[in-house]
């Protein structure tokens, strides 16, 4: 296994951090939704209370756990290649770095 250079580390941290803001941001809205439903009247207080504990217990902790190792050029790397992150937010040193676990994973995600 590969060392990542000390100068990468604090910038896969920004990264990943941004990375899971934006998933958790688009789950909360999907959540919200259901909040909206409620209000409308489509679905009951017990109905609600599920989908919330299914979002804590499905969707909140997968995104969690995604991004909780010690491990992010992975995790980076597949926020890019999700077009989570644009290339063009990384600097180019780090692209450069990730650019075959990128590269892997956009080949994984045509298949």
């Amino acid at each position: 296994m590969r060392t990542t250079p000390r100068h990468f580390k604090v910038l896969l941290r920004q990264a990943a951090a941004i990375a899971h803001d934006r998933e958790l941001s688009t789950a909360l809205r999907d959540l919200r939704a259901e909040f909206d439903g409620w209000e409308r009247g489509d679905i009951t207080a017990d109905e609600l209370n599920d989908r919330i504990h299914r979002f804590h217990d499905g969707t909140s902790r997968e995104i969690w756990r995604r991004y909780a190792t010690n491990h992010l050029e992975p995790v980076v790397a597949i926020a890019v290649a999700m077009s989570v992150l644009s290339r063009d937010e990384l600097p180019k040193d780090l692209l450069d770095h990730l650019a075959s676990l990128i590269e892997s994973y956009e080949q994984d995600s045509l298949r």
